[in-house]
């Protein structure tokens, strides 16, 4: 299985962001819900969340990794949601 993140990071209409990658060669949406941007760092206030999230990429990408390897993409797209984060 060959993951790329590929990006660049957009912002969705409900306030999540959209990470662009491949699998295996197919499109795939990365799409983090405001509320996990929000979870990823209790302790700090949600201004922009596109900087949230660049500020934390590193670890909400490899969530997305590990859904990924787990079989939890579908129609080409990947949700990481708040209950995502424990698994960490």
């Amino acid at each position: 299985m060959k993951i790329h993140f590929i990006g660049p990071v957009s912002f969705g209409k409900d306030k999540s962001i959209h990470f662009p990658a491949s699998l295996d060669g197919h499109p795939l949406d990365c799409v983090f819900s405001y509320e996990a941007l929000e979870d990823i760092d209790p302790d700090s206030v949600l201004g922009d969340p596109l900087e949230h999230f660049a500020k934390h990429q590193l670890k909400l990408l490899s969530i997305a990794e590990q859904k990924i390897l787990n079989g939890h993409a579908h129609n080409d797209k990947i949700e990481i949601y708040s209950s995502d984060l424990a698994a960490d």
